[in-house]
């Protein structure tokens, strides 16, 4: 296959051929590859004319919640990989908090079987609890050990602290990156708890249990030269923390883009862990992401059916969607100016790449996978739910500006295709660690 005329993110128009799994030519500005038998099938020629349009490498979303074993309801290995293709994702990472806990080697197993519905390239992290089991649990095929949570959310995996030196220590020895979750539920307002309104989820949660507990995961990773990702970051304060001890963090879109002032809107629909904070310390973040602070955006996509999430803020499950609008959001966001999409390559792409160790993954450069979306940078739509595919019929970003993929690619070969009759073919995810 041959890809012509292509605008890459640092804004050079370039030839690209396939063959196979992998990008085996790049062109240069200024330069063109002729066609060759590679790019033929049965006779025919399969060159792609992008003229105008934006090829990126597929986003690698390090956090997800595709809920099976045990909760399939909210979302199911082949809702959320599809979810995922038609936004751009190309690799996702499922999180140990299914029914059962990914924390032995049985628990990862049946994990597993449910993996092989997946539509696109995935990874599997493993759990901490109090019953975990890390002999069995490091000899399997692992893509970090987290999100290892400091902090009860959906799943109750909280733990200590002395389980979480353990983890860090037996992680160390194996040489897995630990996921953490940052949150001091000591110092969580337990006054908030007389209201009844969604904004008092935030109150509750607060900016200062994030930013303590951060500081705390990653001062006693220093102190055994362990290597930490900090999940989900909704403040300054923890990211600082993060980037000061040499740390890696990620952002949610959620945190990115949306606030405490959405809550009229969102009602219960915005309560997750951490919550959403007030609009001055979403621009924190937001101006962290654009400055490099941040390495890279992860979406936390948590799914809970709608008329779970209709209830009291006491009640409601933690947790919002958003694996299939994080890419488009992101490209709109660069469209409008907010940042170029350079930057938008090294947070979905690049960066995870680099930090986890997916060699030959994230960049759009001869040797690599063929893990690719093009799209349309004049093509911008507004979100909505009835043309998303996750399960769980539902998007806090309804009504957005978004730049959705006309094709994504997985190792040379289609994993969506927009407007056509089929538009996701058949499940061919692989392990990345295996």
């Amino acid at each position: 296959m041959l890809i012509r005329n292509a605008t890459l993110a640092d804004g050079d128009t370039c030839d690209v051929r396939i063959s196979g799994d992998r990008i085996t030519a790049v062109a240069g500005e200024g330069e063109s590859l002729s066609t060759s038998d590679d790019d033929h099938d049965e006779g025919e020629p399969r060159v792609i004319d992008a003229s105008g349009k934006r090829l990126l490498p597929g986003m690698i979303d390090v956090h997800v919640h595709f809920r099976q074993p045990g909760f399939g309801h909210k979302e199911t290995w082949e809702t959320g990989t599809k979810s995922a293709a038609a936004g751009g994702v190309t690799t996702i990472v499922d999180q140990p908090n299914t029914e059962p806990p990914t924390v032995n080697e049985a628990a990862f197993a049946k994990k597993h079987e449910y993996a092989d519905q997946a539509h696109i390239d995935f990874g599997i992290n493993g759990g901490v609890t109090g019953d975990w089991d890390p002999d069995s649990l490091f000899d399997q095929p692992l893509f970090a050990l987290g999100e290892v949570f400091l902090a009860d959310s959906t799943g109750e995996m909280g733990i200590d602290t002395s389980l979480y030196v353990d983890a860090l220590e037996r992680a160390s020895e194996a040489d897995v990156t630990v996921t953490v979750h940052a949150e001091d539920e000591t110092l969580f307002n337990e006054s908030s708890k007389s209201r009844t309104d969604a904004d008092a989820w935030s109150a509750y949660r607060r900016p200062k249990a994030e930013a303590k507990a951060v500081e705390q995961a990653c001062t006693l990773a220093a102190e055994r030269d362990s290597q930490i990702h900090v999940a989900h970051t909704s403040t300054p304060q923890g990211i600082d923390a993060a980037a000061d001890h040499g740390m890696t963090c990620e952002v949610t879109p959620h945190h990115l883009f949306l606030s405490r002032d959405d809550y009229p809107e969102l009602d219960t629909h915005g309560v997750m862990n951490p919550p959403l904070r007030r609009e001055g310390l979403r621009r924190d973040v937001y101006d962290r992401v654009v400055d490099g602070t941040v390495d890279m955006i992860a979406t936390d996509h948590a799914p809970h059916t709608a008329t779970e999430k209709q209830t009291g803020v006491w009640d409601a499950p933690s947790g919002v969607p958003g694996v299939e609008t994080v890419l488009p959001l992101l490209l709109a966001e660069a469209e409008h100016g907010g940042f170029d999409y350079e930057r938008v390559r090294d947070l979905t792409a690049t960066n995870p790449a680099d930090t986890f160790g997916l060699p030959n993954r994230g960049r759009v450069q001869e040797g690599n996978y063929a893990d690719l979306v093009l799209v349309d940078p004049d093509t911008i739509t507004e979100i909505t739910p009835d043309r998303l595919h996750t399960k769980c019929t539902w998007t806090p970003f309804e009504g957005r500006d978004a730049i959705f993929p006309e094709w994504t690619m997985l190792r040379g070969d289609y994993v969506f295709e927009r407007d056509v009759d089929d538009p996701f073919g058949e499940p061919r995810g692989k392990n990345v660690r295996s």
